[in-house]
Parts: C-alpha cells; sequence; structure tokens
C-alpha cells in the first residue's frame, strides 16, 4: 500500500503533465470536497451551546430519562407505526 506521501507526490507529478479534462476532473473534486467541508460548519454555534445547556441539565438529573423500550413505544403510538 502506497503511503499518503507517495500518492501525493504521483499526483503532483501527474497534473504537471495532465489535459485540460483531467484537471477540470481534479477541479471539481476539490470543489465538491469543499462545498462538503462548508456544510459541516453550517449548524451555528449557538446550537452547540444550547445543546450543552441541555446536556448538563440532564446529567444533573434536571431532565427525564427513558428507557429505549418507552422512546419505542410513544413513537409508535404518536406516528402510528
Amino acid at each position: 500500500m502506497e503511503s499518503s506521501v507517495d500518492i501525493r507526490k504521483r499526483i503532483h507529478e501527474f497534473i504537471d503533465t495532465a489535459d485540460e479534462r483531467i484537471l477540470r476532473i481534479f477541479k471539481r473534486i476539490i470543489d465538491d470536497t469543499e462545498k462538503e467541508e462548508d456544510n459541516y460548519s453550517a449548524v451555528p454555534d449557538w446550537y452547540y451551546e444550547k445543546l450543552e445547556l441541555e446536556r448538563e441539565k440532564h446529567i444533573k438529573g434536571e431532565t427525564p430519562s427513558y428507557t429505549w423500550e418507552e422512546v419505542k413505544q410513544r413513537l409508535m403510538r404518536d406516528y402510528d407505526l
């Protein structure tokens, strides 16, 4: 199995001689990857802060806990499953 260093080297060498079609394919892959990374940061910070507060309340016992069976029954009842 090639190391990531070997793969990078091979790709760099290939790009130096690649035709326009191949370069456009690489560009599309890069653009799509960057879009995916942007989507991961689409969740605002305030949501994580709220989630952490709710988690802390739950750990302190300030919110109820349910068994999987209770959750499943409630979902089946509420969504007529």
